[in-house]
């Protein structure tokens, strides 16, 4: 049976991916093989062959990918934080850049020292961050909202997986964030909330990988991005405890229209803005203001 050099077959994989106009193509050369061989990605480079079987499934992957279709529909896991998520058609796909607002939440809880705190995901899709939050901090009580039907299943799936694994469970929602009596038993109890919404303008110009696999019900909020942000920021005042934080993920364009609005608000302070990976606007955090409670 005829073998090949992993290192051969990568840098094939990484040449068809990048005519593909894929990006990171020599990442997704390596996470493809990595996940097809069972082993670390860094360990790559400790299994010198691969078998003609292996290299026709490994092929079929990298055709898959330079069709754009998400790597992570692919390889069907998604990490955030300590965690990794299924996850497939009909859920948006958690980006490196929200572990960035992950790190802050969990810095936050830390320094706010309530136990048990109480958390609430807004749209959580897969369930990445409520799952993430759970996991870190076993002691929380931890809510998580989503209105798609489709993507409310990968998160109960998720959410069964992590269970099952020894994490704390829990609570999951049907519902609309911006629904002004939504969760009513929760005003004035809740220590951190955590936004990743729709947030993409109408029209906008995005990657195929995007374009044509994420749920548009998960990407796009109106002409300016903010169809379901403005309407959820009265939701998140009343939600939240005194001293208690939210950060809320948001298009590029629009850090500082997500700041004035809950500085509108008049029931937050501390609003600051927090950069992506890139160096872009890409979260607001801020906390619920004992002085204005009455705004």
């Amino acid at each position: 049976m005829s073998r090949q050099p992993v290192r051969t077959a990568i840098r094939e994989a990484t040449e068809q991916l990048a005519a593909a106009g894929v990006h990171s193509a020599r990442n997704d050369a390596e996470v493809l093989a990595a996940h097809l061989m069972g082993v670390e990605r860094t360990r790559l480079c400790l299994v010198p062959l691969v078998e003609s079987a292996v290299l026709q499934a490994y092929r079929k992957m990298v055709d898959q990918r330079a069709k754009r279709i998400p790597l992570q529909y692919i390889t069907g896991t998604s990490p955030m934080g300590e965690i990794d998520l299924e996850v497939g058609p009909g859920v948006f796909v958690p980006r490196p850049e929200t572990e960035l607002l992950l790190a802050w939440a969990l810095a936050f809880l830390e320094s706010c020292n309530r136990h048990p705190p109480v958390v609430l995901d807004l749209c959580t899709g897969s369930g990445a961050l409520a799952l993430a939050l759970a996991h870190a901090r076993p002691d929380a009580v931890v809510h998580a909202i989503e209105l798609d039907p489709r993507a409310l299943t990968w998160a109960q799936r998720n959410a069964m997986l992590r269970a099952d694994d020894g994490d704390t469970e829990i609570t999951l929602h049907n519902d609309d964030v911006t629904r002004p009596d939504l969760l009513t038993e929760l005003d004035g109890t809740v220590d951190l909330i955590v936004a990743n919404p729709p947030y993409v303008p109408v029209g906008a110009q995005l990657e195929p990988e995007v374009i044509e696999h994420d749920p548009h019900m998960a990407l796009f909020a109106g002409p300016d991005g903010l169809d379901v942000i403005e309407p959820m920021v009265a939701n998140v005042a009343r939600w939240l405890r005194v001293g208690g934080g939210v950060a809320i993920e948001h298009d590029d364009s629009n850090g500082a229209a997500v700041a004035g609005l809950l500085e509108a608000g008049g029931s937050f302070t501390d609003i600051v803005t927090h950069p992506d990976l890139a160096g872009r606007p890409r979260f607001v955090v801020a906390r619920r203001d004992n002085a204005r409670m009455d705004a």
